[in-house]
């Protein structure tokens, strides 16, 4: 089928921006760390599966102690704080402006190699960020009082949405060295199966986290008064659906069947297909100054992979 690589990975973007909608309707309900606990649970169990088709065990057994060390510490950065920084941020400022600010990611990944691997930052890169800059900026600056600019968003909405950015980029690069190690212990007829496998750790250690957060931190029975909210549990449910599984999963189908740089250009249109839903949903105006700042973002991702 003629584009099948590029149509699917439209179809992840469209998995992607109902899976915020649906975790901003989550944790409106029940708070960020018990979605998280049952977000995380359920991504666990279904990887589990998932790695117990694929080779025999529900868990990755050749990872070895620095492996799950690295994939630890990958998961703790980028699902925990990453993640509650995220959905923190959804609290604070909605799902379209979480998403938008969550493109900043590649920019803090790109640091975190240059800092954590010594790769090097080409030109193109800072090209790339400046333009993703330029895109945020656009969505989020207006007049303030007088002749001045200010950030038309609660401050603490935005710290938020860097953090999770942050979150992302750092834990993605600290993955990657756990990958490394990963693949020079597997078997080569594993090796397709290593992102399946070190994701489960990753999750695993996000799992583990908020868990353990909302025990000794938050209220044991707010964690099991969710599960008995069918209502919840609908809109949790189709979050997970959306994101971690379909979303996942059909993103790395999608990289087989087209160009990477092509499918994550098209994965990374988000900010813009959600300007839709949340037109319909919450009323909130779609923008010419919204729109143009969303276009120039994704187009400052797409340079990341592109250039």
């Amino acid at each position: 089928m003629p584009y099948f690589g590029e149509i699917l990975s439209l179809v992840v973007a469209v998995c992607f921006t109902a899976a915020a909608l649906f975790c901003e309707a989550a944790t409106k309900r029940v708070g960020v760390t018990v979605f998280n606990v049952y977000r995380m649970g359920v991504s666990l169990l279904f990887l589990a599966i998932v790695l117990l088709f694929l080779s025999g065990s529900p868990y990755p057994r050749y990872a070895g102690w620095d492996t799950w060390l690295w994939m630890l510490a990958s998961g703790i950065i980028g699902f925990f704080l990453g993640d509650w920084c995220l959905f923190k941020g959804y609290l604070a400022i909605g799902a379209r402006y979480g998403q938008l600010l969550f493109t900043l990611n590649p920019i803090f990944a790109v640091l975190s190699a240059w800092l954590l691997l010594g790769q090097r930052l080409a030109w193109t890169s800072f090209v790339a960020i400046a333009v993703t800059l330029s895109g945020i900026m656009i969505c989020v600056l207006g007049k303030g009082e007088g002749k001045g600019i200010s950030v038309q968003l609660p401050l603490k909405g935005v710290f938020y949405g860097v953090g999770a950015a942050i979150g992302q980029g750092l834990g993605y690069v600290v993955g990657i060295v756990g990958m490394n190690l990963y693949k020079a212990d597997a078997p080569a007829a594993f090796s397709s199966d290593i992102p399946i496998a070190a994701n489960f750790i990753r999750c695993a250690a996000g799992f583990a986290c908020f868990l353990l957060w909302q025990m000794s931190v938050g209220d044991r029975r707010q964690l099991f008064a969710g599960f008995r909210d069918r209502s919840y549990l609908r809109v949790a449910s189709a979050a997970v659906l959306a994101g971690p599984i379909l979303g996942v999963v059909l993103s790395l189908e999608a990289a087989r069947h087209c160009d990477a740089g092509v499918a994550s250009t098209l994965m990374s249109t988000t900010p813009i297909i959600i300007l839709i839903p949340t037109y319909y949903l919450y009323k909130q105006a779609i923008t010419a100054k919204m729109l143009l700042g969303s276009v120039v973002t994704v187009v400052g991702v797409s340079l990341f992979f592109l250039l």
